[in-house]
């Protein structure tokens, strides 16, 4: 198993090498452009400054920008990291719900996934834009302007059935996150039924990601204490912006864990004007500890330690063979506890 963080801002590199140090394997940026630094910005510099960390997207996001630009990225980055990078692809939450646009749906994120995968292959593809399909594939590779000769993989995020069927039919490893994403096994069930329907079995070095949150207890510390929820409060928060989004969007209950906190917080977020909620919902995601909204009245703390529950429950459940995947860690942990790691 191995470990990877989530990073997105320009000015902190020395974050990712520091990463790199300890043993961190994977460095994955995020691509939020209403919230965070630019992706491609920060793999440039972490390419450059770096030796031996994976680097890639976490993840891409269609409804930004077209197929051809996102394989231009990750193959320019693949340029300056040579056969260290590989590209993350889903169909959105922060960067399109920032912007108060619903995620893409799958039967177009199939037709993107499709395309990034063959240009990133150097084939030509028929591509459609406004209307129009034409032929493309990337020209003038002799003058080394991106790098293909060093194989990209695509990892395909997926926290539903249907996404991670994708991810086994197209893709060469999958994203998700628990608890959400429901547990490993049955994240890598759906994965293999995908691969079926394509014809074709899971790579042997299918590359299985799970976005969690890790923390280190100390003898007897429970995981609802206040260091725990200091430490990873603001992450597991930042999953009800998740399944407020998808309760506003498809009408979806709640999940036991989100119930105890779920009228308040629907109460706090509906004191805004509907036309700046999504706002307010995501203007809080994956805080500092004092910048975090007391949302509902002071309810914050209470859906920490709710969601903290929930998450040790999926992890518990999720426990797999070594070499099968690797947790992405949100943030990496600083000080005595980064130095024991």
């Amino acid at each position: 198993m191995d470990f990877g963080i989530v990073h997105a801002k320009i000015d902190e590199i020395g974050y990712i090498t520091h990463a790199e140090n300890l043993g961190y394997s994977h460095c994955w940026v995020t691509d939020s452009q209403m919230i965070r630094s630019n992706c491609w910005a920060v793999l440039a510099l972490a390419a450059q400054q770096t030796r031996r960390m994976r680097l890639g997207t976490g993840v891409n996001v269609p409804g930004l920008r077209l197929a051809p630009v996102a394989a231009n990225g990750i193959a320019t980055i693949n340029r300056l990291a040579p056969g260290r990078c590989f590209i993350g692809l889903g169909t959105g939450h922060t960067a399109v719900r920032t912007l108060g646009q619903k995620p893409m749906r799958l039967a177009p994120f199939r037709e993107y996934v499709q395309t990034v995968r063959a240009l990133l292959r150097g084939e030509e593809v028929d591509y459609t834009l406004h209307g129009e399909t034409r032929p493309i594939r990337f020209q003038m590779r002799e003058h080394r302007f991106i790098d293909l000769d060093h194989p990209i993989p695509i990892y395909v995020a997926g926290f539903g059935p249907k996404a991670q069927a994708l991810a086994g039919e197209l893709g060469d490893g999958l994203i998700s996150g628990l608890p959400r994403g429901g547990t490993v096994p049955e994240m890598l069930a759906n994965a293999r039924h995908g691969a079926e329907r394509a014809g074709r079995a899971l790579p042997a070095g299918f590359h299985t990601a799970a976005m969690v949150n890790v923390a280190l207890l100390q003898p007897g510390e429970a995981v609802s204490s206040e260091r725990i929820v200091a430490e990873c409060g603001a992450a597991v928060i930042s999953g009800l912006h998740y399944l407020v989004a998808h309760h506003l969007e498809t009408g979806a209950e709640p999940p036991a864990y989100a119930r105890p906190v779920w009228r308040p917080y629907l109460d706090w977020l509906n004191q805004a004007p509907p036309e700046v909620r999504h706002q307010r919902l995501h203007g809080s995601h994956y805080p500092a500890g004092a910048d975090r909204p007391s949302a509902a009245g002071g309810r914050s703390a209470v859906a920490d330690r709710e969601f903290l529950r929930a998450d040790r429950r999926g992890r518990l459940r999720s426990r797999r063979p070594p070499g099968q995947g690797q947790p992405l860690e949100p943030a990496l942990v600083r000080g005595d506890d980064a130095g024991r790691r």
